[in-house]
């Protein structure tokens, strides 16, 4: 199914609007098992986008892969930021989310006047002024851009861990859950690299002792886990 290409059009008017400098937010991560929820943060600019740049999910590994390296040289400036699997667990989501974002913003080597945040959810809020865009990975070329160096470089990350780790197949599901993951989870139970207090654990008896519990979460983070 085609798509069609994101636009500097949010972008546009948010520099109408006296924004010079305009970041587009994506994160990666967030329904994993395993593995930091990280945040990827991408200055554009207004120029042309490089053929084929889109919502990371919506292409082929091997084209992120080669497009990836692409961005990184194209962009103005790019950052991420993570937020480790012990810290979703203490924090719950949406306190990691904007922990990583923080974090992102932070390497930047320019501070954003406005932020084009994909989602719904301003989960970053003050001081920062936040547009939120519904599939802005696919509508918004600042956005996409981070979607795609996020994603990239998460997924690098997690084979990178999952090279001693061979049984959960890191290199694939990039810790998200597959019927590999969760054999090798019943079978080995969770590692340092795996949230604890996701439902998961739910499902293994033998190893459901070891989940923490947390505060209840707030209602933006239910709705955006699938609670």
């Amino acid at each position: 199914m085609p798509y069609d290409p994101p636009t500097h059009s949010v972008e546009r008017s948010l520099r109408r609007a006296g924004a010079q400098v305009v970041a587009g937010l994506d994160e990666v991560g967030r329904g994993a098992w395993a593995g930091p929820v990280t945040v990827g943060a991408a200055v554009t600019g207004l120029r042309k986008a490089p053929e084929g740049l889109t919502d990371s999910k919506l292409l082929t590994e091997r084209r992120r892969t080669a497009l990836a390296p692409v961005l990184a040289d194209w962009v103005t400036a790019y950052a991420l930021g993570h937020a480790s699997p012990e810290e979703c667990d203490e924090l719950g989501m949406t306190a990691a989310l904007r922990l990583a974002a923080l974090r992102a913003l932070e390497a930047l080597p320019v501070r954003p006047d406005a932020i084009i945040l994909d989602g719904k959810h301003d989960y970053l809020g003050g001081p920062w002024r936040v547009r939120t865009v519904i599939k802005g990975d696919q509508s918004c070329i600042c956005v996409s851009a981070a979607s795609v160096l996020a994603k990239v470089q998460r997924d690098g990350l997690m084979a990178e861990i999952g090279v001693d780790l061979p049984a959960f197949g890191f290199e694939d599901n990039a810790g998200y859950p597959s019927p590999v993951h969760r054999a090798a989870l019943e079978e080995f139970g969770p590692t340092e690299h795996h949230r604890l207090s996701w439902s998961y654990l739910d499902a293994l008896p033998r190893w459901s002792h070891l989940k923490r519990g947390r505060s209840l979460p707030d209602q933006a983070e239910q709705l955006s886990l699938g609670f």
